[in-house]
């Protein structure tokens, strides 16, 4: 396989990742109808910055120190689940205040850079995801690339990363989504934040467990 057609298909193999619905696709949506759109987007660009990081880790091999140093692996789960435990709390406890209509005319700064910080840290809590990435770049990159895959990679996970992401907030942050939000937001927080508190027990639950 040559290098460009393998660089394609660990983008196409890194998209199909993104699409299985995680904490990740969950807070996107929550923030885009919940919050803004410029949130929703906000928090999109924060996954595709997560998704350079892990696209960096692959290359660099680090990946191989997760797989070999077992307590670190451990560790590092625990820490993602505890994450996604608090992040789940704080929407469950959120979920019975009233919704405000501030800050959806696509301003407010502060507010996307917390919600750019939140999806960068949720996209960074699952060491699974870095694994995940080291297993396609591993199985998909020939072992010697040459020198431009170091450099178009990056980039491009990020825009794989985030254009997913994007559509998601897009999608989510529409007139009708926003209504059936508006009419059920105690039960929608609460949802949400049951699937991540999941997929945060999840991660604590199976530490000890090797692979994926």
């Amino acid at each position: 396989m040559s290098a460009s057609a393998a660089v394609f298909a660990i983008l196409f193999a890194l998209l199909l990742g993104a699409m299985i619905p995680g904490p990740s696709f969950v807070l996107v949506a929550r923030n885009a109808v919940g919050l803004s759109r410029v949130d929703g987007l906000a928090t999109a660009a924060g996954m595709g910055i997560g998704g350079i990081v892990f696209g960096g880790v692959a290359l660099a091999g680090l990946y191989t120190v997760l797989l070999a140093v077992e307590w670190l692996y451990i560790a590092l789960k625990i820490a993602g689940g505890v994450y996604l435990l608090v992040l789940a709390l704080r929407f469950w406890r959120g979920a019975s205040r009233p919704f405000s209509m501030t800050d959806t005319g696509g301003r407010g700064g502060a507010n996307a850079r917390r919600s750019f910080a939140v999806g960068l840290s949720t996209q960074l809590s699952n060491p699974k995801t870095a694994i995940w990435y080291g297993s396609i770049f591993v199985a998909l990159l020939p072992h010697h690339p040459p020198l431009w895959c170091y450099f178009a990679l990056p980039p491009l996970v990020f825009v794989v990363e985030a254009g997913w992401y994007t559509f998601v907030a897009l999608c989510f942050s529409s007139r009708a989504p926003r209504e059936v939000y508006l009419r059920a937001k105690k039960w929608v927080d609460r949802l949400a934040a049951g699937v991540i508190a999941t997929l945060g027990l999840r991660l604590i639950l199976t530490a000890n467990r090797a692979g994926l």
